[in-house]
């Protein structure tokens, strides 16, 4: 299975000719303007089967910068059934107060590529709530927001690590060189000292052998 991060929470996994896309973004610069930088390059995927979007921010529900025609799962909760089997999507919220601050968030639990994959979209949540752990179950990779601000990060993140006992984790939503107003993994990585670090100078890479938990940091596109 190959991983495509285009930044913020945007990948598209690959696998023998099939591809799942999740919270694609398009050219955010009209509605961003000089608030804060964003200078990732808008998502452009031609053919994907399966579209989800964990929750309705602009940075994560462009959804037509997906072509072809793909099952779209869309920032609900439930149990789907799709081609490659069962979603599960599991309700949170995107912070610490209820989804009070800034709404509700979608964990997508889902089979793709011989692994069970979570991704956590912009869980702000201190921690997940005994219902929500039971739904996500055993996962093999892991999708998770490190950089704080409107998400969890630092600590919070790593004991969602030591929790869920991931084979991998693919740290996202945190600052690069295209975006300022998150704060950088360093703090997640040191609370994980235990756990190898894998840097990628590509933003595009294989699933490695999961033969020992790891963190794959790939690297972050630009324009």
């Amino acid at each position: 299975m190959e991983i495509r991060w285009f930044g913020q929470g945007a990948f598209l996994l690959r696998d023998n000719g099939s591809a799942v896309a999740i919270d694609p973004f398009g050219d955010l610069s009209a509605s961003i303007g000089s608030r804060v930088r964003f200078d990732y390059p808008p998502v452009e995927i031609d053919r994907a089967d399966l579209l989800l979007v964990t929750h309705e921010h602009g940075d994560h529900n462009g959804v037509e910068q997906v072509g072809g025609e793909p099952q779209v799962i869309r920032s609900t909760a439930g149990r789907i059934e799709t081609p490659f089997g069962t979603v599960v999507a599991i309700a949170s919220e995107h912070d610490a107060a209820a989804g009070t601050e800034r709404g509700p968030n979608t964990i997508f639990v889902f089979p793709f590529g011989g692994f069970t994959i979570a991704h956590f979209g912009d869980f702000g949540q201190s921690a997940l709530r005994p219902e929500q752990r039971e739904a996500i179950g055993d996962i093999d990779i892991l999708f998770l927001p490190v950089g704080g601000g409107p998400t969890v990060g630092g600590e919070p993140a790593a004991a969602l690590v030591r929790e869920l006992a991931p084979r991998l984790v693919v740290p996202m939503h945190y600052r690069t060189d295209a975006i300022e107003f998150l704060d950088p993994p360093d703090e997640f990585l040191a609370a994980l000292p235990d756990w190898q670090v894998e840097r990628s100078d590509s933003s595009e890479l294989a699933v490695p052998a999961l033969d020992e938990p790891r963190i794959l940091l790939l690297a972050a596109p630009s324009r």
